[in-house]
């Protein structure tokens, strides 16, 4: 597990573009089961989350359609929670950070680390933002 002293900024990055951040696999849980479409970035203290994982998610938001939920859970960190949401991102390995869009429970879109790490945060915010025009 980090120190939270490390991952604290890190996480209120997304937190504060309007993420939601569930500490609980409870909270995954509901929150999948409330319906609609739900955004879930696996966030990590690795330097790819910094310079293109957590950039290009908030980018993605900027377009016009957008998923109705946005939550993050923290690898390392959120222990309960990301097992939770890595159980929902089946058949895909266990991967942070990553990225995972549900629609009505199920996943429909998928970015792996390898789809993350070396990408610029346009290309994964784009990525993201054709899924949400798709689905949202």
């Amino acid at each position: 597990m980090y120190p939270e002293e490390i991952v604290k900024p890190m996480r209120q990055e997304l937190v504060d573009a309007g993420f939601e951040s569930l500490h609980t696999a409870e909270e995954v849980e509901a929150t999948l089961a409330k319906g609609g479409t739900t955004l879930v970035v696996v966030n990590s203290v690795c330097g790819c989350a910094a310079r293109n994982a957590r950039p290009g998610a908030i980018m993605s938001l900027k377009g016009d359609k957008k998923p109705s939920q946005i939550v993050t859970v923290f690898a390392g960190v959120d222990k309960d929670a990301v097992d939770a949401a890595r159980q929902h991102m089946f058949p895909f390995p266990p991967s942070s950070p990553a990225m995972a869009l549900f629609k009505d429970g199920e996943l429909v879109h998928m970015l792996e680390r390898h789809h993350i790490e070396g990408h610029p945060a346009e290309i994964i915010a784009e990525n993201l933002m054709d899924a949400f025009k798709e689905y949202c």
